[in-house]
């Protein structure tokens, strides 16, 4: 059940707030009795509520007298007053990451080999975007069949807008695909790709026949292979992810000559 509370009021401040809407002009010692809050913290209470602009005083009276404003202008107040915090908050995790981020970057490369899996449709992507959110130089894909990377629907404008954050911290994006997948995609596909990459001079998108299988190479030590559902072949069922400087230059090396073979392609809607 909702509760002033969860706006910043203490109890007793929630307390005596009500009190007051239910009392009219009251004095403190009559909200006190009213509202069961201790005659000791009664006047500490009421400071805060006029702080918070939650109650007006009648100072002229003797004794003083205190009325509630109306509640959907208090609670707008406290609204207010608790989006600035969250904001203020939002702020300060904001510069933690930015100083923890100078703080943990790795020390160097990586030279031993690692792999990891992910297996469900929701834990490949995960592991793909966080991968791509990893590249510090240069981020190739490369398709020989349907792929959810290159597809309508969330994944796709999810992959797209990971691409784009790459790009925007300087990475470069080149994409490789088979004439034939280029030919299944939606035109909207293309449309989206050219709205937002086709004019960026870090990306290109070039086809070539022959390819099998569809992976990522993040920088020169790390690929990320896709395994398809073998239900349904646009859907990702698993990712391997394999960091190996020595097996991700072998695969650099194929993919080069297969790049400079390889036609570019325009992107943009006919």
């Amino acid at each position: 059940m909702a509760s002033l509370r969860d706006l910043g009021l203490s109890e007793y401040e929630a307390r005596a707030y009500r009190a007051l809407l239910d009392a009219g002009p009251t004095t403190a010692k009559e909200l006190s009795r009213a509202s069961d809050v201790p005659m000791g913290r009664i006047y500490d209470v009421l400071s805060s509520l006029e702080t918070h602009s939650l109650v007006r005083s009648q100072s002229a009276s003797r004794p003083k007298k205190y009325v509630a404003v109306e509640p959907e202008t208090a609670l707008d107040r406290l609204l207010e007053d608790k989006l600035a915090e969250l904001e203020e908050q939002a702020d300060q995790y904001e510069g933690i990451v930015d100083d923890l981020t100078d703080e943990l970057e790795s020390a160097g490369p990586v030279e031993e080999q690692f792999w990891t899996a992910a297996v469900g449709a929701e834990e490949t992507i995960d592991l793909l975007v966080e991968r791509l959110d990893a590249a510090d130089q240069r981020i190739v894909l490369v398709a020989g069949r349907s792929s959810a990377q290159f597809d309508l629907g969330r994944v796709g404008d999810l992959v797209a807008e990971h691409l784009e954050a790459a790009l925007d911290r300087g990475v470069e994006v080149s994409m490789l695909m088979t004439p034939t997948l280029v030919e299944t995609l939606p035109p909207s596909v293309g449309e989206r790709y050219a709205e937002t990459f086709a004019d960026h001079p870090d990306f290109a998108v070039r086809t070539t026949d022959g390819l099998r299988g569809t992976f990522n190479l993040i920088d020169s030590a790390e690929v990320c292979i896709e395994v398809a559902n073998p239900l349904n072949p646009g859907e990702p069922f698993a990712m391997i992810d394999l960091k190996d400087p020595e097996f991700a230059a072998d695969v650099r090396e194929e993919f080069a000559p297969r790049w400079e073979e390889a036609e570019p392609l325009s992107i943009g809607p006919s």
